[in-house]
């Protein structure tokens, strides 16, 4: 079984070092594209979540109002 795992890593390891190794050259457009890119991703983020606070806070305040409703209803 060691033999097998030895043998397993070993041989990842050499296809792993075998892999040129590239440099990533970006040039100014790319890195603006790139910022622009996770900005947007950002922007939906927060919207989606801001969103789902909205939705949230929605169904509270009308959980609230129906608990307020059963109360004076009791009380009445």
């Amino acid at each position: 079984m060691k033999r097998l795992a030895t043998f397993l890593l070993l041989a990842a390891l050499s296809v792993v070092c075998s892999m040129p190794v590239q440099a990533k050259n970006t040039t100014t457009t790319e890195n603006m594209h790139q910022a622009r890119q996770a900005a947007k991703q950002h922007r939906k983020a927060l919207k989606k979540l801001s969103k789902q606070q909205r939705k949230a806070m929605k169904k509270s305040a009308k959980a609230q109002r129906k608990a307020n409703k059963r109360s004076n209803r009791r009380a009445g």
